[in-house]
């Protein structure tokens, strides 16, 4: 991640400003009330009240005291959990490029911002910073992740929910290949107000593998070796069932209102950041 890579990220965050021009405020707007930027309702005066607040206007045509109501604005958190178990060797560093884009994003949106990594549950955490310098803190944090062991979104993500007292949005970057499964994982960071986005990331080797013959397939994180004949046939109908597996996943987010989107390693990752951005990025 050099000086290169730091030029893209500023090139992405103007973009992704663009995009959110005049849009970014309104989305996080509370319906907290006090001294803030917009009104938002009137209530009756009560002794105490601060006198600055009251509506003279509405004072001269109604005889009543009312005071003034604003919506406040609040900071907007946003969680980003990167898979780093060991099925994620191959794609750890394109994930870690789009965490870091997105991160600068938000950063220099003034967003708190934190990323923490996972695997057969929550392994480290960079606590919430905001301001473009951070930047650099992401980067460090990044640089050295080592992919290793099982995936358990389950207890990963209960980990999360239960550590994390801020709510915001929880941005999950993995391959998913979980054998337990998402649905209960993901319906827990719903369960417990936060808002998901999920970011597949596959490598079309996986994917669509284009061996032959007689291999030896070996699990990195379970350690189990089979032993099988690739045929054609055989690569064709895996390919469809990975296809079919990530319908799945994506129809289950659509259903349930949470943001989804694919993310080959083919692609560059700057292109896929532009694409989450232009499609509503992670607000909604």
């Amino acid at each position: 991640m050099d000086q290169a890579f730091l030029k893209k990220l500023e090139y992405l965050h103007v973009v992704a400003r663009k995009v959110f021009a005049g849009r970014m405020r309104a989305e996080r707007r509370s319906r907290k009330t006090g001294a803030g930027v917009e009104f938002a309702d009137h209530r009756d005066y009560a002794p105490g009240d601060d006198l600055r607040y009251l509506d003279w206007s509405v004072y001269g045509r109604m005889d009543r005291l009312l005071l003034r109501l604003f919506e406040q604005e609040e900071d907007l958190y946003i969680y980003f959990l990167l898979d780093a178990s060991a099925s994620m060797s191959a794609k750890l560093g394109y994930a870690t490029q789009v965490a870091a884009a997105l991160a600068y994003i938000g950063l220099a949106n003034l967003d708190r911002v934190s990323i923490l990594t996972f695997a057969d549950g929550l392994r480290d955490r960079l606590p919430a910073a905001r301001g473009k310098g951070q930047i650099f803190k992401v980067l460090d944090f990044l640089r050295g992740l080592e992919p290793s062991g099982e995936t358990s979104l389950q207890a990963a993500l209960t980990g999360f929910v239960h550590q994390t007292s801020r709510r915001g949005l929880a941005v999950v970057l993995s391959d998913f290949y979980d054998p337990a499964g998402y649905e209960d994982a993901l319906n827990l960071l719903r369960y417990h107000r936060f808002e998901p986005s999920i970011i597949q990331v596959i490598d079309p080797r996986e994917a669509r593998p284009g061996l032959r013959g007689d291999v030896e397939l070996f699990d990195v994180e379970s350690g189990e070796v089979r032993e099988v004949t690739l045929s054609p046939r055989l690569c064709q109908e895996f390919a469809a069932a990975h296809e079919a597996y990530c319908e799945q996943l994506s129809g289950f987010c659509a259903a349930r209102g949470i943001g989804y989107f694919r993310a080959e390693t083919a692609t560059p990752f700057e292109d896929l950041v532009l694409r989450i951005f232009r499609s509503g990025g992670f607000l909604r």
